[in-house]
C-alpha cells in the first residue's frame, strides 16, 4: 500500500505546520544544515510511530516504539545526520538499529544508498512496511545482529549506530571507508553516555566526543 498525499501531509499536530514548527525548534537549537533542514521539513514523522501516539510526532522528545526501543527525539536525528554531512555528501550509509525507520529515512534522502540493519524482526518488519508506503527505494533493510554491520556492502562512508555499545564493534570499524566518519554514542550507563565521532585516516581512527546523549543500549543477537 501506497501512502496517500493526505495522510504524508497530515492534520492537526501532525500537520505540515507543526513539521515546520519542529524545524525552527532545530534551527534555535544549532542545526544548520539547509539540505538536512529541508528533509526534516518533508519526512513525516508522525507516520513512523503508532496512532495513538502520532499527535506527539513533533515533540523534540523520544517517543516508545515498542520492544523496549525508541523514536530518537527529532534533535538528536538532526546532530547526528549533521554530523555525518560535515564533510559533504554522502554515497554510502550504514544504520546500525532500524528502529521505526525515521532515520533511515531522513538518511534516504541525504545518501545515495542506505543500508540499515535490525536485530529485532517485529520492528523491522513495520519498518519496511513504512519504507514500501512512503516510496523510499534505496534504503536497503537485513535482520542481524548489528554488531556486525553489513561488510558485503561495504565500505561506507559514514556509520550512524543508534544504540550505545560499551566500546564500538571491530567490524564496524573495518567497514568504515578511508576518510569515513562513524557516529556512535559510547557508554554502559545510560546516564553515562557520551556521542563520539570516529573518522578513518591513514594514520589509524581519530576520534572525538561531542556531547552527553541518552540512548538505549546496544545489544548482540536477534530477537
Amino acid at each position: 500500500m501506497i501512502a496517500t498525499a493526505q495522510q504524508i501531509a497530515g492534520i492537526g499536530f501532525t500537520s505540515q505546520r507543526t513539521r515546520t514548527r519542529m524545524v525552527c525548534r532545530l534551527m534555535d537549537r544549532g542545526i544548520h544544515n539547509e539540505h538536512l533542514l529541508q528533509v526534516l521539513n518533508t519526512v513525516p514523522r508522525h507516520m513512523f510511530v503508532d496512532e495513538a501516539i502520532a499527535s506527539r510526532a513533533y515533540e523534540d522528545v523520544a517517543l516508545p516504539i515498542g520492544e523496549g526501543q525508541t523514536i530518537s527525539q527529532p534533535y538528536a536525528v538532526a546532530r547526528m545526520s549533521e554530523i555525518l554531512l560535515e564533510d559533504g555528501p554522502l554515497r554510502r550509509v550504514l544504520e546500525v538499529g532500524t528502529g521505526s525507520g525515521y532515520q533511515a529515512a531522513v538518511l534516504s534522502q541525504l545518501a545515495d544508498q542506505v543500508f540499515s540493519v535490525e536485530r529485532i524482526r517485529s520492528l523491522l518488519d513495520k519498518a519496511r512496511l513504512r519504507f514500501r508506503a512512503l516510496q523510499y527505494r534505496n534504503i536497503h533493510t537485513r535482520y542481524s545482529d548489528g554488531g556486525w554491520g553489513w561488510a558485503s556492502h561495504g565500505p561506507f562512508d559514514g556509520i550512524m549506530v543508534t544504540a550505545a555499545p560499551r566500546t564500538v564493534p571491530e567490524a564496524l570499524l573495518e567497514q568504515l571507508a578511508m576518510g569515513g566518519r562513524m557516529i556512535v554514542p559510547i557508554g554502559e550507563q545510560r546516564k553515562d553516555q557520551s556521542l563520539t565521532i570516529i573518522t578513518r585516516t591513514p594514520a589509524g581512527f581519530v576520534s572525538r566526543a561531542e556531547s552527553d546523549v541518552n540512548f538505549v543500549p546496544f545489544l548482540s543477537g536477534k530477537s
